[in-house]
């Protein structure tokens, strides 16, 4: 007979046991698939501390590889992702760290495809997850705003060209943070809105000069 354990108790909201653990996993992996865009051929997740320690008894790593997936923190299918065949087509590995400057639920999540991209997190409570960097490039992004994402040319009047295009489509803006490696070096900027971002505005922003990357991530559902 199969021994039942905390994950079989699924709640109608979350399936796992813990929120921090395997809803903030699942949101974690979600994001990052999302400002990734496209289909990575292979994952590589680097937990830390906690995440590290406990998070197989709490489904850290089936929240993780689920949310790379596509799944969302209610589907009952991430307790059995592993033998799942939506996670056949896909090349993953964990890896467990301590590292006493990281979040105690902190992971790195490195995706490999047409290019390569690693995005770091930690699982903040309650469910609730801050994406820390993107790359090289500092940032913080809870996935409770839609936001746009760009990588760019460090140069004067980048900035108020970007939110120009965000005026003329009545935008408002919730935040905005930008990071440069060094000055007329590559940068990033994020910006978190109010409301909807259409498609043509983000092409619009990705025909301007100078601009390397840009990608617009609606918010998480709740």
């Amino acid at each position: 007979m199969k021994k039942s354990t905390l994950f079989d108790i699924i709640s109608p909201v979350m399936a796992g046991p813990s929120s921090s653990h395997t809803a903030g996993a699942v949101r974690l992996g979600l994001l990052a698939r999302n400002i990734y865009k496209n289909k990575p051929r292979k994952v590589v997740f680097k937990l830390y501390n906690s995440y590290a320690h406990t998070g197989k008894g709490h489904g850290t790593d089936k929240g993780l590889l689920a949310g790379i997936l596509g799944l969302k923190v209610d589907d009952r299918r991430i307790k059995n992702i592993f033998e799942n065949d939506i996670a056949k087509n896909i090349e993953y590995k964990f890896e467990y760290y301590d590292n006493f400057r990281r979040h105690p639920n902190a992971v790195d999540i490195e995706l490999y495809g047409d290019y390569n991209m690693k995005i770091c997190g930690d699982s903040v409570g309650a469910g609730e997850i801050l994406i820390t960097k993107i790359n090289d490039f500092n940032v913080l992004l809870s996935g409770n705003y839609n936001t746009l994402i760009l990588v760019y040319k460090d140069k004067p009047g980048v900035i108020s060209s970007v939110t120009s295009h965000l005026q003329y489509a009545n935008i408002n803006i919730a935040s905005l943070s930008c990071d440069r490696s060094a000055k007329g070096q590559d940068a990033s900027m994020i910006i978190c809105i109010d409301g909807n971002l259409k498609e043509d505005i983000v092409q619009n922003i990705e025909k301007m000069d100078d601009i390397y990357f840009v990608t617009y991530v609606e918010k998480l559902e709740n």
